[in-house]
C-alpha cells in the first residue's frame, strides 16, 4: 500500500467545536484524535468494547499512591461496584492508606512548595502534595496489629485470604461510622474481589505484621498460594470458554506478578495456554529505558 493510501486509512481531523453540552463520551471520541489523547481514546475503547464483554476476567493491578489521592473512591470503588473488575494485585502501601478513608481518617490537599522540615514540625505528614497528620499513620497501624491478634489470623494464608479478612473489619468500622463507599479493602470484601500482593512485607500493613510475629503472633503469608491462586483464576477464564484481561495502573511488582501467571501456566506448570486476551496499561513510564518491557507478554496475543 503507497502512502497516501495509509493516509486515507484515518478518519479526518475535522472535530466539532467544545461546548458546555459535550459529553464525556463525545469529547473522548471526537476529540481526542493524536498523540496521548489518542493512546487515552483507544484505551478507552479497549476497554468498554473488548475489556467489559461479558466473558472476560479482568484483572487490575494498582501501583504508585492511587488511593491516597482519592482514586479508590472516586473510581476503584465504583469500577467493582459495577462489576468491572474480578481480581486485583495491589502494593500494600495502596491498601493501607485505603484504610484511612475507611476509618474516618482525614487526608488534606497539600502543596509540593512546603520544607519537610517545617512539616515534620507541626506533625504533618505528606505524600507529595498530599499532607495528613501523624496520627493517621499511628491509628491505621493500632487498627492492624487488633484486628490480626484475632483467632481467625493465627495460621498461614494468601494475601488474598489476608486482605478479604482485614475487608470484613474495615467494612464494620465504616459501618459504625456511618461510612459509605470509603474503601476499597471494604469494597473489595463486600462484592467477593480477591485481593493479592505480591510484596506483602513491602508496606506498613506488613510492617505491623511483622511487629506481631515478634510477639508470637501466628499470621504467616503463603505467597505459593498467591502464585497458584492467581494462575488458577487466569486458566480458569480460558477453560471456561472465556477471555483474559489485564489492566495495569503503574508499573512494578504488581504488574509482574499480573503477567507472570501465564510464564507459570505454560512454561512452569506445562499446560497449554496462548496467552492474556487485553492488555492495557496506563503509566508514564517511557518505553525506550526498559520500564515498560514486560518479558511475560511474549507469546500474548
Amino acid at each position: 500500500m503507497g502512502q497516501h493510501g495509509r493516509m486515507h486509512e484515518g478518519r479526518r481531523i475535522e472535530p466539532k467545536p467544545i461546548t458546555s453540552n459535550t459529553t464525556i463520551t463525545e469529547l473522548i471520541e471526537n476529540s481526542f484524535l493524536a498523540y496521548n489523547a489518542a493512546r487515552l481514546r483507544e484505551a478507552c475503547q479497549l476497554f468498554t468494547e473488548k475489556m467489559l464483554g461479558e466473558d472476560v476476567t479482568v484483572g487490575l493491578t494498582l501501583t504508585g499512591a492511587l488511593t491516597p489521592a482519592g482514586l479508590g473512591m472516586s473510581a476503584l470503588i465504583p469500577l467493582i461496584e459495577h462489576g468491572f473488575v474480578d481480581w486485583i494485585i495491589s502494593t500494600g502501601a495502596n491498601l493501607y492508606h485505603d484504610t484511612h478513608f475507611g476509618l474516618g481518617l482525614k487526608m488534606h490537599r497539600g502543596t509540593p512548595n512546603v520544607s519537610d522540615t517545617e512539616l515534620r514540625e507541626e506533625g504533618v505528614v505528606r505524600i507529595y502534595d498530599i499532607f495528613f497528620e501523624y496520627d493517621v499513620l499511628l491509628s491505621t497501624d493500632a487498627f492492624f496489629r487488633e484486628i490480626i491478634g484475632a483467632p481467625e489470623f493465627q495460621r498461614s494464608m494468601s494475601t488474598a485470604e489476608f486482605h478479604y479478612l482485614c475487608g470484613k473489619y474495615v467494612a464494620e468500622r465504616s459501618r459504625v461510622l456511618g461510612l459509605k463507599g470509603k474503601s476499597l479493602l471494604a469494597a473489595a470484601y463486600e462484592y467477593g474481589v480477591p485481593i493479592y500482593t505480591s510484596s506483602p512485607g513491602d508496606s506498613s500493613i506488613g510492617m505491623n505484621v511483622a511487629a506481631k510475629a515478634l510477639q508470637g503472633n501466628g499470621l504467616k503469608f503463603d505467597v505459593s498460594a498467591d502464585v497458584n491462586e492467581t494462575a488458577s483464576i487466569v486458566l480458569g477464564a480460558k477453560r471456561d470458554g472465556g477471555k483474559s484481561a489485564v489492566f495495569i495502573l503503574g508499573g512494578g511488582s504488581p504488574k509482574n506478578f499480573m503477567l507472570q501467571t501465564e510464564p507459570q501456566i505454560q512454561e512452569v506448570l506445562g499446560i497449554d495456554e496462548k496467552g492474556h486476551d487485553y492488555f492495557l496499561q496506563v503509566t508514564d513510564a517511557r518505553v525506550d529505558n526498559g520500564r515498560t518491557f514486560g518479558s511475560h507478554t511474549r507469546r500474548g496475543r
